[in-house]
């Protein structure tokens, strides 16, 4: 399906649809069967902006008059973003299009359409004796959060594979000129996070001390529920394998005029505030006793775990800030300074101590 774009069709009761159609048809066949089962589901995630569907050599988007395209690009690889032997099939396709869509909401802009490329080993295409597939597992989660979004599936690859992976472009608009950047943090500034931090380091390291736990946990619509428990519960319990990234909340930065930089923060507090530091040539002071913890976080997780998927952002110290942003809670965490020779880049503030803050968040190559 290289370049391909989605057909056209309506969004309401596109969840209830999507999931009603297990895909038990996704048995092991060749690819054009594969291109064909993705293409009628992808036929149910419309997007005005997508002008082309599935079936041609490219898609074709019509952005707005005024409008900016945001692309942004990320890779899940088997063993090194996922295990498959551990993650649920429905949560590595919600990570895999979750990822770039946190992309997307620290840059303010509103999503449009993903082209999604699967190299995969050809049991994982093979149903089960249970009627379904790992490809059809991994496209209900993919799918779900897509159309919570309303992002219309425009396209990607398909190849067999000894290593499963998979790859997200990912396409938003944005008004010309509004697109929120990373670069316009000044002095004075409050550095503020959305939601909690260190919730999905903190499930991951829980999860991975008893892995069993990994194969209990599914998606269900738009709840997340646990084999066994009574209570149903949204994205915010179970922000490793099911992490929610903040499109309303980017939107509203951008809309409201609320931030002077963001980003989000998928590699780590401190590594995330290094990268903003550097691109504003400003230095950042933060607070310790104000990072929001996470469901059972560490400080340590918290500043380095990554993959919270939140919102990192500045806003100036005169501007009335709200205390939620669309549901989500706004924290401030620090102050920008001065960039000053010799001054290290992020300081942390602990017990009335100043101490330079490593990036010590996730990097690959390192």
């Amino acid at each position: 399906m290289a370049g391909h774009a989605c057909g056209q069709g309506r969004y309401p009761a596109v969840m209830a649809h999507l999931l009603r159609n297990a895909t038990a048809q996704a048995e092991s066949v060749g690819e054009l069967d594969i291109l064909r089962l993705i293409r009628s589901r992808a036929a149910r995630l419309p997007n005005a902006r997508v002008a082309l569907g599935i079936g041609d050599d490219c898609a074709l988007l019509r952005p707005r008059h005024g409008e900016e395209l945001a692309v942004t690009t990320d890779l899940s690889i088997a063993d090194r973003h996922f295990r498959l032997d551990w993650h649920p099939p429905e949560s590595i396709g919600h990570r895999t299009l979750a990822r770039g869509l946190s992309d997307l909401a620290a840059m303010g802009a509103q999503p449009v359409a993903a082209f999604l490329s699967l190299a995969l080993p050809v049991e994982l295409t093979r149903s089960s004796s249970r009627g379904t597939s790992w490809l059809g597992r991994f496209l209900d989660g993919f799918l779900a959060l897509a159309a919570r979004h309303g992002v219309a599936l425009a396209g990607g690859d398909l190849a067999q594979s000894p290593l499963a992976f998979a790859d997200i472009v990912l396409t938003g608009v944005v008004p010309r000129g509004r697109a929120l950047l990373r670069s316009g943090a000044r002095a004075g500034d409050r550095v503020c996070v959305t939601g909690s931090l260190g919730g999905a380091a903190a499930e991951l390291a829980s999860l991975a001390a008893h892995p069993r736990r990994f194969t209990r946990i599914k998606q269900t619509g738009s709840k997340i529920k646990q084999a066994g428990s009574k209570v149903d519960g949204g994205e915010e319990n179970r922000p490793h394998l099911y992490p929610a990234p903040r499109i309303a909340q980017g939107v509203a930065l951008r809309r409201r005029a609320l931030a002077t930089a963001a980003l989000d923060i998928s590699d780590g507090l401190s590594t995330e505030l290094s990268h903003l530091a550097l691109a504003s040539g400003v230095r950042i002071e933060i607070d310790a006793e104000r990072i929001p913890l996470g469901p059972g976080a560490s400080l340590d997780q918290a500043l380095h775990g990554g993959e919270d998927y939140e919102l990192l952002f500045t806003t100036p110290s005169g501007l009335r800030l709200p205390r939620t942003l669309v549901g989500a809670p706004v924290t401030v965490i620090g102050r920008v300074l001065a960039s000053r020779r010799g001054q290290p880049v992020v300081t942390l503030l602990q017990d009335g101590q100043r101490q330079t803050l490593a990036a010590l968040g996730w990097e690959h190559f390192r």
